[in-house]
């Protein structure tokens, strides 16, 4: 089994109508391999409130630390500037630069027909349509799967799209990407213009935008090569 340092944690970030438990079939066989996992739980109000709340888990650990994130939670793990960070894993996620906005970078390109029509409640807050999960969010997911997502869903607020992201880690740390080619959500072209942007170590799919749930190996293999590269 690879050595990695001692108390290495990968910290992983669930995206917008999601929770750590999208995570579930990463966790244990990072684990297993020797890595201490911790999930984020992100309250998805705004684009600080989301940082702070990273920035408190990662004061948790000790010793050296990869941080994941899917989909929106590219945007928050950007913010994660601790000297401990070596390395950012980009699974399907949204990697806004200094000064842009999540949604900028979200509808860059041109949107998949199948893709959700996406609009705020009263109180802010947008939430996945029902029929979203089995179009867009995870369409090679078993029933069961979109059944638990649908369940758990959280919705995102307006604020943590709209509040221009602040100065970016990937500038200075190892960055990685899963790509994810039959993404409905972000477009993978947006995903390989972000990916470039970062010089990151592009790894591409095809696989749906929740490779978490649909295709957990392609995932848990992108940590570890991070992990290999950073922790070792």
């Amino acid at each position: 089994m690879m050595k990695f340092s001692e108390n290495a944690t990968v910290v992983v970030v669930h995206g917008a109508w999601a929770d750590g438990s999208s995570w579930q079939a990463i966790i244990r066989p990072l684990e297993d391999r020797g890595l201490n996992v911790i999930a984020a739980p992100i309250p998805l109000t705004s684009l600080s409130d989301d940082a702070a709340a990273l920035k408190r888990t990662i004061a948790r650990t000790q010793g050296p630390v990869i941080v994941a994130g899917h989909a929106y939670a590219g945007a928050v793990i950007a913010t994660a500037h601790d000297e401990r960070v070596k390395a950012l894993v980009y699974v399907a996620a949204l990697a806004p630069d200094e000064g842009e906005t999540v949604a900028q970078v979200f509808y860059k390109d041109e949107t998949h027909p199948q893709a959700p029509q996406l609009a705020p409640d009263p109180d802010g807050f947008i939430w996945m349509p029902d029929e979203g999960f089995a179009n867009a969010f995870a369409q090679n997911a078993t029933d069961e799967q979109i059944a638990l997502s649908k369940a758990v869903q959280r919705p995102i607020s307006v604020k943590s799209i709209q509040e221009p992201a602040p100065a970016t880690t990937w500038k200075s740390k190892p960055t990685w990407y899963l790509l994810a080619e039959e993404d409905r959500m972000i477009n993978p072209k947006t995903q390989r213009f972000m990916a470039d942007r970062m010089n990151a170590t592009v790894r591409s799919f095809a696989v749906d935008h929740t490779p978490l749930l649909t295709a957990p190996d392609k995932v848990v293999d992108i940590i570890l090569e991070a992990a290999k590269a950073t922790l070792s």
